[in-house]
């Protein structure tokens, strides 16, 4: 694992307002020239596309490294998908959240079939804060079912788990995707994130 001397090497600037820019674009919905602005207040004249490799570089990194401090999830699952657009172009976003509301995982996909269904799936059972699932809430997209139930047979998932296909129990992730397309709808967000 490389040391934070290490991920900063050779870099003009402090490793503070490096990861300080980035955390701002990720959490809030800014444009790199609103952070240029924003640090132009400050005293730092820094170049838009500066920004935007240091998201790039450092962005899945800091994902990486935060994801061992996130609170546990419960094992009552939302699932569902939105259709965003993300730099131009039309994806799926695949996300999960708990009974209470808490982000269980979320994935970006071109396509919206069972491959990805299953991805999704085993990338979010993968995480250190998920508890496995005791009932999985979804909506009628039909490639749920049969990405769930290879990941039964593969004993990734529990036999004893739930699956209720019930429009309304979904309503907490459903209500939450026009917070996210108001981020994205920059649609200047990365494509690994």
């Amino acid at each position: 694992m490389e040391t934070k001397l290490d991920l900063f090497k050779w870099k003009q600037y402090e490793s503070a307002i490096i990861l300080l820019t980035v955390r701002w674009y990720l959490k809030y919905s800014l444009s790199y020239r609103d952070i240029v602005e924003m640090m132009s207040e400050r005293g730092l004249m820094i170049s838009h596309t500066t920004f935007m490799r240091w998201v790039h570089e450092f962005g899945t990194e800091i994902d990486k490294r935060i994801r061992l401090f996130l609170k546990p999830t419960n094992d009552s699952w939302r699932t569902d998908e939105a259709y965003v657009k993300i730099k131009g172009q039309w994806k799926y976003l695949y996300r999960a959240v708990d009974s209470t509301g808490k982000t269980i995982d979320f994935m970006l996909s071109e396509n919206r079939y069972m491959p990805a269904a299953k991805r999704f799936f085993t990338n979010a059972l993968s995480s250190s804060h998920n508890q496995l699932p005791r009932v999985i809430t979804l909506d009628k997209n039909p490639a749920y079912p049969p990405a769930i139930q290879e990941l039964i047979n593969e004993k990734a998932l529990p036999i004893e788990t739930l699956i209720r296909q019930t429009k309304y129990l979904n309503n907490i992730v459903e209500q939450d995707h026009r917070f996210i397309k108001k981020i994205t709808k920059r649609c200047l967000v990365s494509n690994h994130f």
